[in-house]
């Protein structure tokens, strides 16, 4: 699972994002980072929009919910997401049963 921390109304974790690949697509990456590639470019923040919506629809939460807070210009970043809790953020890495 990667590694989120719990802040004040949301979660704070590290993402590694892949511009430019075939699809869409979040899977877990190498130690504590949540993989996600865009098919958008990294050009005039295409890419970090495509990242924003992505993770939103993926956590279930609005697009407005989701802040890069370091790395804009970077693959690694600091995600944080307003309005869910440590345990829905780790409930979405548990496989289904």
């Amino acid at each position: 699972m990667p590694a989120g921390k719990e802040i004040p109304g949301g979660v704070r974790f590290p993402v590694r994002v892949q511009p430019g690949s075939a699809r869409n697509r979040i899977s877990l990456g190498e130690g504590d980072l949540l993989r996600v590639n865009v098919t958008a470019p990294p050009v005039a923040g295409r890419a970090n929009d495509t990242l924003r919506e992505l993770l939103a629809e993926f956590f279930g939460v609005r697009p407005g919910a989701v802040r890069i807070v370091s790395g804009l210009a970077s693959r690694r970043k600091e995600i944080e997401i307003a309005g869910i809790s440590l345990q829905a953020f780790a409930a979405r890495f548990e496989p289904e049963r």
